[in-house]
């Protein structure tokens, strides 16, 4: 089920509620909006709480699922919910004349706020605060804020446990992606709607814009080199949102024994796939900005070598380097240092030779240039790929081959073009957004 364009939610203290005219609905948008007008009370109480302000609005804006309260709140009302959620997990706070109170709340702490009975939370990747290292294992523990139990799912269990989904009627998914196949939140979602729908609990996704959805490209996945960083046979840039991926894994019949997860999409407002999105909060810790997340497709390659991509500096996935590029073709240096997010980077305190990408001009598309770049110009070229890790993040055995026998970008392109056709007729099935 999917929620068409309605209204536009907003706190600001309690909650600011923003009413905005919406686009028509469906057979199930009329359920929808029987629904929605058992929270009336709830929303005049919210309407009060903001002291009789007005929003300076931009229709034209990205309205967020979590933002849209007024949709998604009748769903779980009397339910015992769960939530699937990390630090990019909030609601937006717009200007209220002139001015700011904080620009977002989390969305844990506005449901409870709500007299939501959230029962429990599921961390992915980095955890709930989105402070642990990329692949690091994050261990259960207790919210401090909130004190509700969190369960890692990036630990000893990579998918919810019957035992743990036993007690809740409906689990709330809001994550923020990034749109490449080995950006581990999709896998995540992959494991939660298998969990979900072998215990008969209904999921309610919040969407959120894919900054890099704009375009699909990379190899194929083949089905033989599935792991955590690639479940399914995709392109490295898939080109959807979470919402999206969603529909597509229940279409294609992705989760095990062909199960169907019984989903609720909360969609955005005023989102289409050629939008740029400025992420305001850093999706994963060695994502810091647009600069490094518009690079990330490219240069996310680099974790399946031996070459550093800027973990251990402030510049994560805006350069590359490492001792053995070669010192007279690179005029570039860096030494990466442990850090936020980077607890043991690639050639800690070691010299590193390569190129610097934070003040080019980076494009919204996919390219080899780098990883080719660094491998013609390795000093030892032995040292340059862990093929096993290579493996997992292409996708394919053939990309390491086809760099390493000196072929040019264009001609690599050429072997998966018939691929990239493919899975764009699959994926027009499940486009919720032009």
């Amino acid at each position: 089920m999917r929620f068409k364009v309605f209204k536009n939610t907003v706190l600001l203290f309690v909650l600011v509620v923003i009413s905005c005219a919406g686009k028509g609905g469906s057979e199930k948008l009329e359920v929808r909006s029987e629904k929605t007008e058992d929270t009336s009370t709830a929303l005049r109480q919210a309407q009060r709480d903001t002291l009789s302000m007005t929003e300076e609005k931009d229709d034209k804006s990205i309205v967020v699922g979590a933002n849209r309260t007024e949709v998604y709140l009748p769903l779980l009302k009397g339910k015992r919910v769960g939530v699937v959620a990390n630090q990019t997990s909030v609601i937006f706070r717009k200007k209220i004349r002139k001015f700011t109170v904080l620009n977002y709340v989390h969305i844990v702490d506005s449901l409870l706020e709500r007299n939501i009975n959230i029962k429990k939370v599921f961390s992915p990747e980095h955890g709930f605060r989105g402070t642990a290292d990329a692949g690091e294992n994050v261990k259960d523990g207790v919210d401090v804020k909130t004190q509700l139990p969190i369960f890692s799912l990036h630990g000893k269990h990579k998918k919810p446990t019957a035992e743990q989904l036993e007690d809740l009627d409906i689990m709330v998914f809001d994550i923020q992606d990034v749109g490449v196949r080995f950006y581990t939140y999709i896998s995540t979602l992959h494991y939660v709607m298998e969990a979900c729908a072998e215990n008969n609990v209904k999921l309610l996704i919040l969407d959120r814009p894919n900054p890099n959805g704009n375009y699909i490209d990379g190899p194929k996945l083949e089905k033989k080199h599935s792991s955590f960083l690639g479940m399914h046979t995709i392109p490295l840039v898939h080109g959807m949102t979470i919402g999206e991926y969603a529909e597509m894994i229940n279409g294609e019949g992705w989760l095990k024994d062909n199960a169907k997860c019984d989903i609720t999409i909360v969609e955005m407002e005023h989102y289409n796939h050629e939008k740029t999105y400025s992420l305001p909060i850093r999706p994963s810790p060695n994502l810091p900005n647009d600069q490094s997340i518009t690079l990330y497709p490219s240069l996310g390659l680099f974790e399946g070598t031996n070459i550093n991509a800027g973990r251990g500096t402030e510049f994560q996935f805006q350069r590359y380097g490492a001792p053995f590029l070669d010192a007279s073709h690179y005029t570039f240096t860096y030494t990466p240092k442990p850090n936020f997010g980077s607890k043991y980077p690639k050639h800690k305190d070691e010299l590193c030779y390569g190129e610097d990408l934070s003040n080019i001009k980076a494009e919204r598309q996919f390219t080899l240039k780098y990883v080719i770049d660094a491998y013609t110009n390795a000093t030892d070229k032995s040292k340059v790929f862990n093929t096993a890790n290579f493996t997992k993040h292409a996708g394919t055995e053939k990309l390491q081959q086809q760099i390493e026998s000196g072929m040019s970008e264009e001609a690599i392109r050429a072997t998966w073009k018939e691929d990239l056709e493919t899975f764009k007729a699959i994926r027009a099935k499940y486009l919720v957004y032009d």
